[in-house]
C-alpha cells in the first residue's frame, strides 16, 4: 500500500496529534490543571492521584479492560514518584514499565518478595489482558483498583514532602 492510499481521516487526524503533542499552531495549550508541574515526582504522583480518580469515576460501570490499566499505571507513577523524591532518580531513568519495581526493592519502599511479586503480577496479568484473549473480570478490576490505591496511599506517607496528593481534594 502506497502512502497516497492512506485514508486522508487517518493522516488528518495523524497530523493533528503530532500537533498538538508538538504544541504547534493553537495557541496557549490548555493543561490539565490538577497535574503538579514543579518536579518530576509532584508530576508524577499527581498524574497517579488523576489515573486512581478516572478508576473510582468508572467503578461499577463494567470498564474492566480500563480499569486494570489505569491501575497498573497510577501504581507505576506512585512508585516512580518516590524513587524520584527520594532516590534521586530522574524521570530518564524510567525506560520502561518494569523498572519502578527494582526502584521500589533498591529504596526499600517494598521488601523484595513483594516488589518480585508486583513486578509477576504485572509481568503476567497486565500483559495477558492487555494483548491476550483473557476477558478481565469485575473481581480482577477491583482487585486492582484496591491494591493501586493501597500502594498510592503509602507510598504518598513516604515522600518526605507532602501535601502534594490531590486524592483527597478531588
Amino acid at each position: 500500500m502506497s502512502d497516497r492510499s492512506d485514508p486522508n481521516a487517518i493522516t488528518d487526524a495523524l497530523t493533528a496529534a503530532i500537533d498538538a503533542f508538538n504544541e504547534e499552531g493553537y495557541g496557549e495549550p490548555t493543561r490539565e490543571a490538577e497535574i503538579d508541574p514543579d518536579a518530576d515526582w509532584k508530576t508524577q504522583l499527581t498524574k497517579a492521584c488523576r489515573l486512581l480518580a478516572t478508576v473510582d469515576h468508572i467503578a461499577g460501570q463494567g470498564f474492566y479492560t480500563a480499569t486494570i490499566e489505569l491501575c497498573f499505571g497510577a501504581t507505576e507513577r506512585s512508585v516512580e514518584a518516590f524513587a524520584l523524591a527520594e532516590g534521586g532518580d530522574t524521570i530518564d531513568d524510567f525506560h520502561d514499565h518494569t523498572y519502578c519495581y527494582d526502584r521500589a526493592n533498591d529504596l526499600g519502599l517494598l521488601s523484595s518478595t513483594t516488589t518480585d511479586t508486583l513486578r509477576q503480577l504485572y509481568d503476567t496479568n497486565r500483559t495477558d489482558s492487555y494483548y491476550g484473549e483473557q476477558r478481565p473480570t469485575e473481581r480482577q478490576a477491583d482487585t486492582m483498583r484496591q491494591l493501586s490505591r493501597s500502594i498510592h496511599t503509602y507510598v504518598t506517607d513516604q515522600i518526605r514532602e507532602g501535601g502534594v496528593c490531590i486524592c483527597d481534594s478531588e
